[in-house]
């Protein structure tokens, strides 16, 4: 029998509001969760966390940027975790990734009935936050070599990362509690030697094919650390940068300058990234205020009339031709009249009663 096979034992980023507890989640209900979390997690930070020994009916919402590697939730499953995709409402996709049978080692639990549900959309949200659902299932007998076997180590070692955003303009962005300040930035001294060599020669090491795993960290850290060093390194370059060009034009090495991009609330707390970002933004909407005006003005654009498709000439000619027919019919009906009144009066002088005339009608000649 193939076990789920524990992942490595780090905190993940959760999304600091409690969903509370379900007994049943649906379809329906796991997307409509998900599709709220995508926007509540524009303006809402995650939190650093560990997930130790959920209860059953337990709703969590994390943030993975893998999502094939789970965190370690101190529970042991004697089965393989399963994954299927299903459609669902508003042409979305969800795929919900299923493991059965799991325990708490060291426990008074006699069966393994616990049941992991992850869900996240494929379609229609953000692949990378996950809602995971524990609950009861069938239980069956715990294998007994693994009853005691620990899943992880205990106790858990005390979170000081602040909490980061995960998506929108402040991907990236720490936030510290009150009263709390971001650490000094680390120098090339504070790294370990193969780190330290990669930033002299001005590589990265995820670029340069070494991942997370191979540097010792797990993906997790490595995202909340990432900006922080990047951003260290770009300014001391850039500093070095201007003191060699000040130096060559004036002969002498001038003072070091700091610019105002280097402030610390900025440097700290925004990602290179999200600055620039924000500023080509900003200046694109103050050119189109700008050349919006100078392209079109107040110029309103002139509607032709409702007649301009017809010929003037052309329509002339038809009404006088018209009118032509038009006299033309009313002479035929004024000679048939005549010639039909002169007919009526030779026929009452004949003595004859003209047709549709009554008789008592003609005065008898005198």
């Amino acid at each position: 029998m193939s076990f789920q096979q524990p992942h490595s034992d780090a905190p993940c980023l959760r999304f600091p509001e409690n969903i509370g507890l379900h007994a049943n989640v649906t379809i329906e209900v796991a997307v409509n969760m998900l599709a709220r979390a995508a926007q509540l997690s524009l303006t809402v930070p995650y939190s650093w966390t560990f997930i130790d020994k959920p209860v059953e009916g337990q709703v969590v919402l994390i943030f993975l940027p893998n999502p094939a590697q789970f965190p370690n939730d101190g529970i042991h499953y004697q089965d393989q975790e399963t994954r299927y995709a299903l459609p669902a409402s508003g042409s979305r996709e969800i795929e919900v990734m299923e493991v059965k049978y799991g325990f708490v080692p060291n426990s008074q639990e006699t069966a393994a009935w616990r049941v992991r549900r992850r869900y996240r959309l494929l379609k229609g949200g953000h692949p990378q936050i996950t809602l995971v659902h524990y609950t009861r299932g069938p239980a069956i007998q715990i294998v007994p070599s693994l009853l005691n076997s620990p899943i992880r180590q205990y106790p858990l070692r005390p979170i000081t990362e602040p909490a980061v955003y995960v998506m929108g303009d402040k991907a990236g962005q720490k936030v510290y509690p009150p009263g709390a300040g971001p650490p000094p930035p680390q120098g090339p001294m504070a790294m370990n030697p193969q780190m330290m060599a990669m930033n002299q020669q001005g590589m990265n090491p995820q670029t340069m094919g070494m991942g997370p795993q191979a540097m010792g960290m797990n993906p997790q850290a490595m995202l909340a650390q990432q900006n922080s060093n990047m951003e260290a390194l770009e300014r001391r370059r850039e500093r070095e940068r201007a003191r060699e060009r000040s130096g060559s034009m004036g002969g002498r090495p001038a003072p070091p300058r700091l610019d105002d991009d280097d402030s610390a609330d900025e440097v700290d707390m925004i990602s290179t990234r999200t600055l620039a970002l924000t500023r080509y933004r900003r200046n694109h909407e103050l050119m189109e205020d700008i050349f919006k005006q100078a392209s079109f003005g107040n110029v309103v654009p002139s509607t032709p009339p409702a007649y301009s498709i017809f010929d003037k000439a052309e329509l002339e000619s038809k009404v006088a031709k018209l009118q032509e027919e038009v006299e033309a019919l009313q002479t035929q009906a004024a000679e048939r009249k005549t010639r039909r009144s002169a007919a009526d009066d030779v026929i009452v002088a004949r003595g004859h009663t003209p047709a549709g005339v009554e008789p008592s009608s003609i005065a008898p000649p005198v």
